[in-house]
């Protein structure tokens, strides 16, 4: 594909993700999203500041793995999160960062411990947990070592704590599809906990046999 056409899918899932509430706010710029140029060691990344309102193609940058812009405007400031899971994860293909409702709720909680796996196709699709990864400034160096460590796990969502989630995926419409399912199993996690019940995990035996069927095993 062209970098045209990389720029046209993150501006269509990024305009997706603003209309359904998953930046957080609808007027703002919060999060960031990129997909890696194929056999380029370059993403597609959203810009730094700009309303998802007023985003246009040509605001989407390209940028290389040494954090030289080849076109477009300046990259988000989370740009080395983002290069810091590609070097890290080569099955990832494109990095959806997220303020989603539910799930920023749980990153401000005292919770320590992963989400469990409570569904087959959460199983399935990304994995054993999901690992909380903790709490760095935005943009900042530590952060970003922050979420290369937690990605090795190789699962594909995670929540940063007292900031947001990352959802993983091989385009941008799965990684998209992985903010969805995170943001349902945040959703009943958090209610188990309001109704003082803990959370009922898969058994390990399952989540074997599910991946065996579905080729991951």
């Amino acid at each position: 594909m062209s970098y045209i056409q990389y720029k046209e899918q993150i501006l269509q899932w990024c305009t997706w993700l603003n209309e359904h509430g998953f930046f957080g706010t609808k007027l703002g710029s919060g999060g960031n999203i990129s997909c890696k140029i194929e056999n380029e060691d370059k993403i597609a990344v959203t810009p730094s500041s700009l309303p998802y309102k007023d985003m246009k193609i040509d605001d989407i940058a390209i940028v290389d793995f040494n954090q030289t812009v080849i076109e477009g405007k300046k990259p988000t400031m989370e740009l080395s999160l983002h290069l810091s899971i590609y070097k890290n994860r080569p099955d990832v293909q494109a990095v959806v960062h997220t303020h989603q409702l539910y799930a920023s709720i749980l990153s401000a909680m005292n919770i320590n411990t992963p989400l469990p796996a409570m569904f087959d196709e959460i199983a399935f699709a990304i994995g054993d947990e999901v690992a909380f990864i903790p709490y760095a400034l935005s943009g900042t160096p530590e952060l970003a070592a922050n979420v290369a460590t937690a990605v090795t796990n190789k699962c594909k969502c995670y929540i940063i704590k007292n900031h947001g989630a990352i959802a993983l995926g091989k385009n941008v419409e799965q990684a998209c599809l992985h903010a969805e399912m995170l943001e349902k199993i945040s959703m009943v996690y958090y209610y188990s906990l309001a109704a003082g019940k803990e959370a009922n995990a898969l058994p390990q035996s399952i989540i074997q046999v599910i991946r065996q069927l579905f080729g991951k095993g």
